[in-house]
C-alpha cells in the first residue's frame, strides 16, 4: 500500500517539474509526512498539457455512489490490477485520473518481533516524480461537494519488495502525458501504465519511528537515520 508521502520542493520546482500553467487552486508548501484524510496536491489534466490544473483533493475516495460520506470504506488505495474490473472503478479510470505528485513514500518494514522501521523510498536523482491516481466528487445533502481521491498501488519491485509487498505507480514523464489526457479513455491503453517503477532508478533510507505521528510534519522526517555513506 502507499499510506503515507512527502513532497519537500518549492512551489516553483513544483510548477516547473510538472509544466503548470497559471491554472492553480491549491494552497502548497512543503509537505514531510503526508498522511490518508488530508488535503494533498493533485493534478487533472485536460485534452492538452496547456489544460492541466493544480488543486486540491482529500485522500481517501468518496465515491459519488456512496450514500454517505463515511459509508463503507474510503479507499486511501486501489489496487491497480483489478481497478478496471468493477464498472464503477473503471468509469473512474477512464475519465478521472489525477497525478499525485510526490518526491518520496513511506513504508515499514518488521524489526524484531514486535516493531516496525520506517523506511523513505525516492527515485536515485531526488526528483520529483507522478503517483497514479483517480478522483471523483461527492454531491453532499446541502448541496456541497467533496473532493477525494485515492492512490493506485501494483506489485512491488526488487527494491521495495524488501519492505512491503505493495507499492504506489510511479508513472515516467511520457506516461504522465498519457495519463492527464482526457481524450484517452481506453482501458487497454491505460493498464499498462499501471507497472512497477525500474528498481535500479530507486533508492531507499530508514528513518525515524517519529514518522508514525500523523501529526508530525517537519522536515527532520525525512532525515536518514544512519549515515548514507
Amino acid at each position: 500500500m502507499c499510506g503515507r508521502y512527502t513532497i519537500t520542493v518549492t512551489f516553483e520546482e513544483l510548477m516547473l517539474h510538472f509544466l503548470l500553467g497559471d491554472n492553480v487552486t491549491a494552497k502548497y508548501e512543503p509537505r514531510y509526512n503526508i498522511a490518508p484524510g488530508q488535503w494533498i496536491p493533485a493534478i487533472i489534466g485536460g485534452e492538452t498539457p496547456a489544460d492541466r490544473r493544480l488543486g486540491e483533493l482529500r485522500w481517501g475516495l468518496v465515491p459519488n455512489w456512496s450514500k454517505e460520506e463515511k459509508s463503507g470504506v474510503n479507499p486511501i488505495n486501489l489496487r491497480a490490477e483489478t481497478v478496471s474490473e468493477k464498472p464503477s472503478f473503471q468509469k473512474l479510470l477512464t475519465r478521472k485520473r489525477c497525478l499525485i505528485p510526490s518526491d518520496g513514500f513511506y513504508e515499514w518494514k518488521k524489526s524484531g518481533k514486535s516493531s516496525k522501521q520506517p523506511v523513505r523510498f525516492t527515485l536515485k536523482t531526488g526528483s520529483l516524480f507522478g503517483m497514479a491516481g483517480l478522483y471523483d466528487t461527492w454531491v453532499q445533502a446541502d448541496g456541497g461537494r467533496l473532493h477525494t481521491c485515492t492512490i493506485l498501488t501494483t506489485t512491488p519491485n526488487k527494491l521495495v519488495s524488501e519492505v512491503h509487498e505493495r507499492m504506489p505507480v510511479i508513472l515516467t514523464e511520457e506516461s504522465e502525458s498519457i495519463w492527464l489526457d482526457r481524450k484517452v479513455t481506453e482501458v487497454q491503453k491505460l493498464q499498462p501504465l499501471l507497472v512497477p517503477y525500474p528498481a535500479d532508478l530507486m533508492t531507499s533510507y530508514e528513518v525515524d519511528s517519529k514518522v508514525g505521528n500523523v501529526r508530525y510534519d517537519k522536515p527532520d522526517c525525512i532525515d536518514p537515520l544512519h549515515a548514507l555513506w
